[in-house]
C-alpha cells in the first residue's frame, strides 16, 4: 500500500511535465515553423509480489518528447526574402562556427548585404560569382548586393524574328527597315538600322548600319551587308544562308571599347528560321540583344525555387544567390536550441545539403512562411485528459492516505 504513495506521485509528476509540453505547444501556436512537441509516457519496472502472476509497478517515468515534424501551412507573408519549405528539409544557418537547422524562412539583410534570420544567424547557400550561381560548390554565407550598381555589358548577340512580304516587287518598292538597339562596354545605346530590298525571286538583300554620329572621324556606318534566300515554302534556305552573320562596330565616339564579332543569328535553337517571307506585310515581331546598360539595384525578392533575384532599374533582374536545403533522415533527432533553431545530436544522420528540389529535398515557396503544425483542438483535448489523469492520481494520494490514517489508528 505504502509504495502507491510514489506511484501516484511519479504520475503527478509526469502529468505535470506533459501539461508543461503542451503549454509550450500553445504558447508557439502563431511561431513560424515551429513544430509540434509530443510527450510519450512509459511505465517503470515492475516487481513480483509471491508469485509471478502477481506484478506491481512503480508507477510512470518522466514522459520523453519527440518533435511532429508534419508539414506546417503554407502561408503568403509579403515578405521580400521570406521563405517557406514545402516538403521535407531545412533551412541552413551558421551561428558562430556552429551550424544550425531552420524551417522558419523570415529572412532579413543587414547593411552589409548579409543575409540573417531576425535573430543574427547567417543564413546559409550560394552567392552569384561573376553572374553565375555554382550550386555545385561550396556552401556559404549568402551576402546580397546592396545599393550596387549593375556594371554595363556589352552587346555580343542579336536577334530579329519578322517577315517579309513575299508579295513585294524585285525593286525599291520592295524596301523595309527595321532597328534594333545595342549597348558598348560603357553601357551607350546605339540603335542599328537594318534594310531589307527583295532582289530576285525568294532573295532579299540585307544592310546594317549605324548613325555616323555615334562613331568617330573616318568610322564606318555600314557594318554588314549580304543576302537572305528562302526556299519555296517562305522559309529560310539552311543550305543557302550562313549563320550567324558577324560585323563589328569599332571606332566609337564615346571611346568605348571595339565591339567586335556582334552574332546576327537566323535560327532558332530548334533549327527554324527567324525570318519567313509568305505574302503578308513586312513587319517585325520581335527582336533581342544581350547587351545591357548600367542600372542602379532597386530591390532585391525571393523567388520559388529559393532563388533570389535583383531588380534594376533598367527593367532588367538577375539571379544573385541560391538557398541551400538540407536533408537529414531522422528529424526527430536534432534538439531545439532556441529562436527556431535546432542542432544536430549523436544520434542525427548526417545532413545532406543541396539545392531545394533535388535529392528528396522540399521545394521553396518565395514569400511565404510555414506556419506552426501545431493542432489547437488536438492540444485542448490532450489537456483535459492530463487533467483528468491528475485529478485521479490526486484521488489515489488522499485514498492512501485516509487509508494510513486509519492503519494508525488501529494501533492506538
Amino acid at each position: 500500500m505504502f509504495a502507491s504513495f510514489s506511484t501516484a506521485l511519479s504520475a503527478l509528476d509526469a502529468n505535470s511535465t506533459a501539461v508543461d509540453v503542451v503549454g509550450n505547444n500553445l504558447a508557439n501556436l502563431n511561431t513560424p515553423g515551429y513544430k509540434e512537441n509530443a510527450a510519450y509516457f512509459h511505465d517503470l519496472i515492475s516487481t513480483s509480489m509471491g508469485t509471478s502472476t502477481t506484478q506491481l509497478g512503480f508507477g510512470v517515468a518522466q514522459p520523453m518528447t519527440l518533435r511532429q515534424f508534419t508539414q506546417g501551412a503554407v502561408n503568403s507573408s509579403g515578405g521580400n526574402l521570406d521563405a517557406a519549405i514545402q516538403g521535407d528539409g531545412f533551412f541552413m544557418l551558421r551561428d558562430g562556427s556552429a551550424t544550425e537547422f531552420t524551417r522558419a524562412g523570415s529572412f532579413q539583410v543587414d547593411l552589409s548585404g548579409n543575409l540573417l534570420t531576425p535573430t543574427g544567424e547567417h543564413v546559409q547557400g550560394w552567392t552569384a560569382q561573376n553572374g553565375v550561381v555554382n550550386t555545385g560548390g561550396a556552401i556559404g554565407d549568402i551576402v546580397l548586393p546592396v545599393g550596387s550598381m549593375q556594371v554595363p555589358q556589352a552587346t555580343q548577340s542579336i536577334t530579329l524574328d519578322g517577315n517579309l512580304n513575299a508579295a513585294a516587287t524585285a525593286d525599291a518598292t520592295s524596301d523595309w527597315s527595321t532597328t534594333i538597339q545595342v549597348c558598348d562596354s560603357l553601357g551607350t545605346s546605339h540603335v542599328l538600322t537594318m534594310d531589307f530590298q527583295k532582289t530576285g525571286a525568294n532573295t532579299w538583300q540585307y544592310t546594317v548600319t549605324v548613325p555616323a554620329s555615334d562613331l568617330q572621324a573616318g568610322g564606318t556606318t555600314q557594318l554588314a551587308t549580304g543576302k537572305l534566300i528562302f526556299a519555296q515554302d517562305g522559309t529560310l534556305d539552311p543550305a543557302q544562308n550562313a549563320s550567324p552573320v558577324t560585323f563589328d562596330l569599332t571606332n566609337l565616339a564615346d571611346g568605348a571599347a571595339d565591339m567586335k564579332g556582334i552574332s546576327w543569328n537566323l535560327y532558332n535553337s530548334d533549327g527554324s528560321g527567324r525570318i519567313t517571307q509568305y505574302q503578308a506585310s513586312s513587319a517585325q515581331s520581335a527582336n533581342s540583344q544581350d547587351g545591357r546598360a548600367a542600372s542602379q539595384l532597386t530591390g532585391v525578392t525571393m523567388a520559388d525555387s529559393g532563388q533570389i533575384i535583383a531588380s534594376y532599374d533598367n527593367g532588367q533582374k538577375a539571379v544573385v544567390a541560391q538557398l541551400a536545403i538540407a536533408s537529414i533522415r531522422n528529424p526527430e533527432s536534432l534538439v531545439a536550441v532556441g529562436n527556431n533553431n535546432y542542432q544536430v545530436t549523436a544520434n542525427t544522420a548526417a545532413p545532406s545539403a543541396g539545392a531545394p528540389g533535388t535529392g528528396g529535398r522540399g521545394n521553396v515557396v518565395g514569400q511565404a512562411l510555414e506556419a506552426s503544425n501545431v493542432d489547437v483542438a488536438k492540444e485542448f483535448t490532450n489537456l483535459i485528459v492530463l487533467q483528468s489523469s491528475y485529478q485521479a492520481n490526486a484521488k489515489v494520494v488522499t485514498t492512501v492516505n485516509q487509508m494510513t490514517q486509519a492503519t494508525s489508528n488501529l494501533i492506538t
